[in-house]
């Protein structure tokens, strides 16, 4: 359904008119770029729920963007059922952001916020647009007669379902579902998974979700996506992944995830702290942390590739 060909997404921030001053003056001041998404390349299968996870600035979030149309890739190709994404095509794909209330306007009601898009695409009529909004909250689990209340005027788990439910407006086929219950307590992100659930089941969605908690991927996942500072790292069956990682990255965040069998064990980091994007090093990203680095991997890029039917894996260590 959703194919990525060698994305890449690249941020450049110019100097402004003071730091170019500045520059002509002596002081040091450069001009940044930022490797946000470097060469990615993966697909999504129609119905399938792909986990995409990685450490907070590794890329996650503005490859999700890329992939419903916000961001235009750099280069390669983000395709949507083997054609470059279009208006069409964009309005099949839609996001879910991670604050529900930031991504909310307050200035409108939730009828208005809703009920906006459907109406502008004509996929509902004005006069019934009241009646397809109480339809959608009623869908997510909302009194439909809330409609005409502000976004402040609700939970933090009922802006979640707010925000499900603008992107399931446009009859969407495909949820790109940025940390979307990671602001959310314990126990109100156990009902909006379940959620995600019946809705997949009942819509016949297909998710990509982005997650740093990797028990939320485990539970909801059926394939997993693991990215370092804006590359793909492994790629592998949600099952296979957990049961036995193969990328040092993976094995690295896996030890960590707390589970009953490790009960007083003291929690371990990742050794190092993540390079910056303004300046990635050499060669595998991540050798400047990995416990198994070796002289190829400070220069040689590994290469994503199968090592095992459905799995792939970029590290010098498999060959």
């Amino acid at each position: 359904m959703l194919a990525l060909r060698e994305v890449s997404k690249v941020f450049e921030k110019r100097l402004d008119a003071v730091e170019r001053l500045a520059r002509r003056l002596g002081a040091d001041v450069q001009e940044h770029t930022v490797h946000a998404v470097d060469r990615v390349s993966f697909e999504v299968r129609e119905g399938e729920v792909v986990g995409l996870v990685g450490e907070s600035g590794c890329g996650k979030s503005t490859l999700g963007r890329l992939a419903c149309g916000l961001h235009e890739p750099s280069a390669g190709q983000v395709l949507y059922r083997g054609a470059p994404l279009d208006g069409t095509r964009r309005r099949r794909i839609q996001m879910i952001f991670q604050d529900p209330f930031a991504s909310l306007n307050p200035r409108l009601r939730v009828g208005e916020i809703v009920g906006e898009a459907p109406r502008v695409h004509g996929l509902v009529k004005a006069g019934d647009t009241a009646a397809y909004v109480a339809g959608l909250l009623q869908r997510v689990g909302l009194d439909g007669t809330l409609a005409r209340r502000y976004p402040h005027q609700f939970s933090g788990g009922q802006r979640a379902r707010i925000g499900i439910a603008r992107a399931l407006a446009v009859q969407p086929e495909f949820l790109v579902c940025d940390e979307a219950v990671a602001a959310l307590d314990v126990s109100i992100q156990a009902q909006v998974l379940n959620l995600f659930l019946d809705l997949r089941r009942d819509l016949g969605l297909t998710y990509l979700f982005i997650s740093h908690d990797l028990g939320v991927v485990r539970h909801l996942a059926e394939r997993v996506v693991v990215m370092y500072l804006g590359r793909v790292v492994e790629i592998a069956p949600a099952a296979e992944l957990f049961a036995a990682p193969n990328h040092p990255y993976t094995q690295a965040l896996l030890a960590e995830v707390p589970t009953l069998e490790r009960r007083r064990r003291s929690f371990m980091p990742i050794k190092g702290e993540i390079p910056s994007p303004l300046a990635p090093p050499p060669g595998c990203h991540f050798h400047p942390r990995c416990p198994h680095a070796m002289a190829r991997c400070k220069e040689e890029n590994p290469v994503l590739r199968e090592i095992a039917p459905g799995r792939l894996s970029a590290c010098h260590l498999n060959g």
